[in-house]
């Protein structure tokens, strides 16, 4: 039989026939599957577009393989993109040509396009990507801190619907870790340190996702899962941020996640609420527990995602959940990023070989491996006997069943390049992510300036706006802010704080520079301002009132600042306009912390890595905002 005649049976087989129920169209389509196509859905791994919306034809930096060989000739149907293409037009245009080339395969199983974060400001390749032509908002802990369940399913539907527009289908977040351990690189991307707090929110941002809240049924949808929604995998179970000394598990010295406090259950504790509102994935953490005991039993010290215990005893048989599991990215296969040697995150099992450490990861209960492709492993265990093709057969259902829920194989195949560009972006959108910039901003102290500012009654208000930035030369230096391309009644820019009645003062949240290559994304280490940036801010502070506002990105010391007769404003991603709008009252600025600031890193040294609150004698507490009066 040729390829073509293969293609006009399957275009008439039972699996494609939208009328009949979604167990017969899966059972149907695993029947016709052979054992490599069947593990090529066992790997989700990274993809690139190409100029101009067209399918990439090399290797990215990050390692990201060729869509025309991962679906042509690996047989791989689940992709993370990475950068998005300066628009919505060529991410759509793109899409559907990935769309067509699997179309062209022998089954046409279609491709589920994934997405980290790329909604607010973080641009790390690794965790979250910079918004391109989408809405922009703040990151997670800017919605904590607003503590809005309303406001965090109005911003999941915003992403659910530009995500749909381009042809997105599974969101790789929420990430519900709690923020016990102010040092961990990924407290950003969190909501935060109170355990309830961020399962409350988590589950908002899973309904708002997955079009099965209130917000999509005042859209006039049904509520349910399906054909208008995107599926979440949320992460990182069992609870990631409880590191050795807050290193990210990234790389190999921040591979020990520990319980020195006894709070496992804590970090737990926000999954039960994101299970309970219907998330469909669930993605192991990179992390390798020390010293943990569950039940009495000691938790083996490997990686989350090769553990059975956590997968299968935790997650599958105690909290019941039988959707999918996704590993997270990398657990197999040592690779090359940025030019620099980047070893698989394979801790505890490091002496393993790869096929042992996939063995592993199916063993322990996971559907998919996340960021490799090397379904050849998984063919060859089958083959060996070492793996029952059983064993294959329940993932691939799992995974093909999302597929089927999602109207990949019907009408939702492709997306309408006119309608992506009215989508994504849109007026509404945009407008609605920069007023929730504003309106997260957090105002700590008022003791410089009163806030709102405000021009006099007879004469502008001069003010004075600039970044302190760091030159490995020139050591800290002020550079003027660009001056907000919309006119400010009442509001004069000058480029001389001695003419100014007010600075404004932005700062990057401190951290140390590691790398080269990929780690230099991640902003960990120390907490406390180098003493050279703190003399330039008192320098200025000294010459005119200032207001400091310091992006936080995760916790950081900001005892020195509140000392200097500052008036302290913290944001959680703000462009400048969202600032000023929130500074001078056009927003009001209704921020409050969603985690403790400490007040020395002693303090943060002293504490339990994994216990919330256990901070001595912080600075600010959680709660704290002063509330601005407009």
């Amino acid at each position: 039989m040729s390829t073509d005649d293969v293609q006009d049976e399957g275009r008439a087989a039972p699996y494609r026939d939208p009328r009949l129920p979604v167990a017969e169209r899966v059972a149907d389509l695993l029947g016709r599957m052979t054992l490599e196509e069947k593990a090529g859905q066992l790997f989700h791994t990274m993809v690139e577009v190409g100029p101009e919306g067209t399918l990439a034809e090399e290797p990215s930096r990050m390692g990201a393989a060729t869509a025309r060989d991962l679906v042509t000739r690996r047989h791989l149907t689940h992709v993370n993109v990475l950068a998005a293409p300066r628009t919505a037009r060529e991410f759509a245009r793109w899409h559907n040509r990935l769309q067509d080339l699997a179309a062209g395969t022998r089954l046409g199983i279609p491709v589920t396009v994934s997405s980290d974060p790329r909604h607010s400001f973080t641009d790390n390749p690794g965790t979250a990507l910079l918004s391109g032509p989408f809405s922009q908002w703040p990151e997670t802990l800017g919605l904590a801190a607003l503590r809005d369940e309303r406001l965090v399913e109005e911003h999941a539907d915003a992403v659910r619907r530009e995500y749909l527009a381009v042809g997105i289908r599974t969101a790789l977040h929420p990430q519900v870790d709690v923020l016990t351990e102010a040092r961990w690189a990924r407290g950003g991307a969190t909501f935060g340190e109170d355990a309830d707090l961020v399962g409350r929110l988590g589950a908002a941002y899973v309904r708002g996702l997955q079009g099965t809240g209130d917000v999509a049924r005042e859209q006039g949808l049904d509520g349910t899962f399906g054909r208008d929604s995107v599926s979440t995998m949320t992460k990182h179970f069992p609870g990631g941020g409880p590191q050795r000394d807050g290193e990210d598990p990234h790389f190999p010295h921040g591979r020990e996640q520990v319980y020195p406090g006894g709070h496992f259950e804590t970090h737990v504790r926000p999954f039960h609420d994101l299970l309970a509102a219907g998330t469909r994935q669930v993605m192991p953490y990179y992390g390798m527990p020390v010293g943990l005991v569950r039940d009495g039993e000691p938790v083996e010290e490997v990686g989350f995602g090769f553990n059975r215990q956590v997968v299968t005893g935790l997650l599958r048989e105690e909290l019941g959940f039988d959707g999918i599991v996704c590993t997270d990215w990398g657990l197999v296969t040592d690779a090359e990023v940025f030019g620099q040697p980047f070893p698989a995150r394979a801790w505890g099992v490091e002496h393993l070989t790869r096929s042992e450490r996939v063995e592993r990861i199916l063993a322990a209960g996971a559907d998919q491996l996340g960021g490799e492709a090397c379904p050849e492993l998984v063919v060859d265990l089958v083959r060996s006997g070492r793996v029952g093709e059983d064993r294959v057969d329940v993932s691939v259902a799992r995974l093909l069943r999302e597929k089927f829920v999602l109207g990949l194989f019907d009408d939702a195949r492709h997306v309408d390049e006119d309608a992506a560009e009215a989508v994504v972006g849109a007026a509404d959108l945009v407008a609605a992510g920069r007023r929730t910039q504003s309106r997260s901003v957090t105002v700590l102290t008022a003791d410089a300036f009163p806030l709102p500012l405000r021009p006099g009654t007879s004469t502008p208000l001069r003010l004075f706006a600039a970044a302190v930035v760091t030159e490995d030369d020139a050591g800290p230096l002020l550079r003027p802010l660009p001056v907000p391309p919309e006119p400010r009644a009442g509001v004069e820019v000058v480029d001389d704080p001695g003419r100014a009645d007010v600075a404004l003062l932005r700062l990057e949240a401190p951290y140390e520079r590691r790398g080269p290559g990929f780690e230099s994304f991640f902003h960990a280490g120390s907490l406390e301002f180098p003493t050279p940036v703190l003399d330039a801010v008192r320098d200025l502070a000294a010459r005119v009132p200032t207001v400091a506002v310091v992006h936080l990105d995760r916790p950081a010391v900001l005892t020195p600042l509140a000392e200097a007769g500052l008036t302290l404003v913290v944001d959680f991603g703000a462009s400048t306009e969202a600032l000023l709008d929130a500074l001078t009252g056009a927003v009001p600025a209704q921020g409050r912390l969603a985690f403790d600031l400490p007040r020395s890193m002693a303090a943060v040294v002293d504490s339990p890595s994994d216990a919330p609150f256990s901070t001595q004698d912080p600075l600010f507490r959680f709660g704290h905002g002063v509330p601005v009066r407009v």
